[in-house]
């Protein structure tokens, strides 16, 4: 597919679009994210603190299920621009913390489309949209995020790899991930995304062309958090940003790694932190800034 000049205006009519959402922080959707991430965390109660990234069990949409899209995504059009490419994905986020969530806040997040842009890669078009969320509780501005969106063609066999990154090697924390597809699943129903790549094989192989179940990018995002969580207990996040670099299945375990930069940061509160496959090639990267 050709994305034409009138096309791309048209797209850019979203800049500016506005869209607000309430919610409230409860605390079965924490407990089932627990478990999924295979924790043994505390049960958590009103007032508890909401680990960074989990914002993103909220807010969640509801479409009808007549306005599903073949993919399992709502229907293009809306709040964002009905891009006309098939395949879609979460490339990136950059999250700054401004104040904690707790169970039993009541939240407000308002979203901008900030930007639509587009570009002709080396397999076809892409449209990039760029949303900027800000989440509010009783007490005011709590979160600010940036949020990558990427749209292209669907595969095609004339379609040339992209070279991989390896992955760096100098760790100090690491851990296994097997992302079967019960774990992709229970990620899926808790953040209510029908997207069919992570869950429906026959859909993710034979339609987009993958060769397994694509393991969710904010699941990765949130796996790379949990590790920095986990081997530096009791830090607290300011600063997060992802950039997904390519596809990790669940055909195969992978691996989420970190470090402190201290080349970037002497005071250790910078982390490098990425994912990498089962042949070591470089699937995410990400830094974490501690407060």
């Amino acid at each position: 597919m050709r994305i034409e000049p009138q096309t791309i205006s048209h797209l850019q009519e979203w800049l500016g679009k506005t869209e607000t959402l309430q919610d409230t922080v409860t605390a079965a959707p924490v407990r089932a994210l627990s478990a999924t991430l295979d924790r043994p965390d505390p049960l958590p109660t009103t007032g508890s603190f909401l680990p960074e990234l989990w914002h993103w069990l909220y807010f969640l949409p509801h479409a009808l299920q007549s306005d599903i899209g073949p993919d399992g995504h709502p229907k293009r059009g809306g709040f964002l621009p009905p891009v006309p490419l098939p395949r879609r994905m979460w490339a990136g986020s950059r999250v700054q913390w401004l104040a904690p969530l707790a169970i039993g806040d009541s939240i407000e997040r308002t979203s901008q489309i900030l930007s639509v842009t587009h570009k002709a890669g080396r397999t076809g078009d892409l449209i990039f949209v760029l949303v900027e969320h800000r989440i509010s509780n009783q007490q005011g501005l709590t979160m600010i995020e940036e949020h990558d969106i990427v749209y292209r063609d669907a595969a095609s066999p004339e379609d040339k790899p992209v070279a991989p990154t390896p992955a760096p090697v100098d760790a100090q924390w690491s851990k296994t991930i097997t992302a079967d597809d019960v774990l992709l699943f229970r990620y899926s129903a808790l953040t209510f995304n029908g997207h069919r790549i992570h869950y429906d094989r026959q859909y993710v192989t034979e339609v987009e062309g993958y060769p397994g179940l694509i393991v969710h990018g904010p699941l990765i995002a949130t796996l790379l958090v949990d590790l920095v969580r986990q081997s530096i207990p009791g830090c607290t996040l300011r600063q997060f940003e992802f950039r997904a670099i390519r596809p990790t299945f669940d055909i195969h375990i992978f691996k989420v790694s970190a470090k402190p930069d201290l080349e970037k940061d002497p005071t250790g509160k910078t982390i490098a932190i990425w994912a990498q496959d089962h042949e070591g090639w470089l699937t995410m990267q990400a830094t974490a800034v501690l407060a």
